[in-house]
């Protein structure tokens, strides 16, 4: 049986980027691995969601597994660093984050697993980890190393498409759903958000697990503020506008297109 792994930082993170494309190797009868760098222990919650007594790791673990069951992830293990919080804050200083994690040591740590399970796949993130954000960027660079260490035949960096989200923010500005004073200017080379087409090299359609999808974002219901604008869409947009995934395959031509 063929093995994916994807590896992420935080949990909710499998969910935008990659959850079609892990309900889809799951259908397509291969075993699906998720590992997480972090357990996000510096998301933010709403306020009065967490039980009394209750941590908000102890609810992200619990996300995690019922996001897992609504893709079908075969498996779940953490790296076991700490969050590192946004770029520029406090916690990016911590010895315990992600962050400053030593890149040779956290790699050997996710080859080790990537061996064990014999991973034909592994998906990462782009060089700028989709929006910049410190563990994101790590998860590129730990990644990237341990699928050479592994000896990973085929790796896949998840990103999101600049110029499909450019037009997509187009149209809502022309529709009066929002303002060019509140979104990205992603023409501005300086913003680290999403990727050229022109250097996608994959796309998957996952419009037919566009429901496993949307499960997997409404298991993580202490991420609400992140993943709202998406829930809050009829289905029929929400399949249409999130169902295709762009990765870079690594090690192809510039030029290289498959699905």
């Amino acid at each position: 049986m063929p093995t994916l792994v994807a590896f992420h930082a935080h949990p909710d993170d499998e969910c935008i980027t990659t959850a079609g494309t892990l309900a889809k190797a799951v259908d397509d009868g291969h075993r699906v691995v998720v590992v997480y760098a972090t357990r996000g222990e510096h998301g933010e919650v709403p306020e009065g969601l967490l039980r009394p007594g209750e941590t908000l790791v102890e609810r992200r673990m619990d996300e995690v597994r019922r996001s897992a069951e609504a893709i079908g992830v075969h498996r779940v293990e953490f790296l076991g660093y700490g969050d590192s919080g946004m770029m520029g804050t406090a916690e990016n200083d911590d010895p315990a984050s992600f962050w400053q994690a030593d890149v040779g040591e956290a790699a050997e740590r996710l080859a080790a697993l990537l061996r064990v399970e014999r991973a034909d796949v592994l998906l990462v993130y782009d060089v700028n980890g989709n929006y910049g954000h410190p563990d994101h960027i790590q998860v590129h660079r730990v990644g990237v190393r341990s699928g050479e260490l592994a000896g990973v035949p085929h790796v896949l960096e998840a990103t999101m498409n600049r110029d499909v989200i450019r037009a997509f923010i187009t149209m809502l500005v022309e529709n009066g759903d929002a303002s060019w004073d509140d979104v990205p200017d992603l023409d501005n080379p300086d913003v680290q958000f999403a990727m050229p087409d022109e250097i996608i090299t994959t796309r998957v359609d996952v419009r037919p697990w566009a429901e496993r999808k949307r499960a997997s974002m409404v298991a993580h219901e202490t991420q609400v503020g992140d993943l709202a604008p998406f829930l809050a869409m009829p289905f029929d947009v929400f399949r249409e506008s999130m169902g295709t995934e762009y990765f870079i395959r690594r090690g192809v031509p510039s030029d290289h297109r498959d699905d």
